[in-house]
């Protein structure tokens, strides 16, 4: 079987045909092939091109998204979506840990489903991208796969609470529950505190001129507590 034929599935999956076939395979050639040594023919150069061209394109991407947000809503978005974790993630859904080539022993360790060599072997095939058709193509392909990822903070923007409360289903906990805990200032200019309650999670709180508000706002900390969308932290 050819190089470009074995990697068919994958390429599909990309959306994306090398011209190139060596690229690909080197993209997804793990350094233990060479004896766990630096080696021209395995993927660590391309990881280096890959990191950058996934920086470059995330930075465009939520710049559009979020044209209101500020440099530092913008940083803890792009950490959680650049970070190992994430790039992981998207190979996992890639499958790429099969199309991986790595040494006997890496093989057996279950090299496959490790969260460091999916996340390098990412980076290196977008690497692999940039180089075979330019920063475009690449760009393209980055907004497809990480297409999901950016549409929760796009839904949690909208709506922490149905945000929240999807999370919650989606990990068989209870509904959250939110109790309003205080009520402060004037009438015609109150500022209301609310708590988010989910059995088996620390409560959260948020504040607000209304109680919806207020219940956003603690709905948005539970998520970012959880890491769901991310703090202010470098990842």
């Amino acid at each position: 079987m050819t190089r470009a034929r074995r990697h068919k599935g994958l390429e599909q999956a990309l959306g994306h045909r090398f011209k190139n076939p060596a690229l690909i395979e080197r993209a997804l050639t793990h350094a233990s092939v060479r004896g766990g040594k630096a080696h021209r023919d395995d993927n660590e150069r391309l990881e280096f091109v890959g990191d950058r061209v996934l920086g470059l394109a995330i930075a465009e991407a939520l710049s559009d998204a979020f044209p209101l947000a500020t440099e530092g809503d913008l940083a803890r978005r792009y950490n959680r979506l650049v970070r190992g974790e994430t790039c992981a993630q998207v190979a996992r859904e890639l499958n790429l840990g099969a199309s991986l080539i790595l040494s006997e022993s890496e093989n057996e360790s279950g090299g496959r489903e490790k969260e460091t060599i999916l996340a390098d072997a990412m980076e290196a095939v977008l690497g692999a991208i940039f180089l075979d058709a330019g920063f475009e193509k690449s760009r393209a392909v980055v907004r497809e796969l990480w297409q999901s990822h950016f549409a929760l903070f796009l839904h949690v923007e909208a709506d922490a609470k149905s945000a929240l409360q999807e999370w919650a289903q989606g990990r068989g906990l209870a509904l959250p529950e939110y109790v309003e805990i205080a009520r402060k200032g004037p009438d015609h200019a109150p500022r209301f505190t609310s708590e988010v309650r989910i059995v088996g999670k620390r409560p959260a709180r948020g504040e607000g001129a209304s109680k919806r508000q207020a219940e956003q706002a603690a709905a948005t900390a539970l998520l970012t507590r959880e890491g769901v969308i991310g703090t202010k932290s470098h990842d």
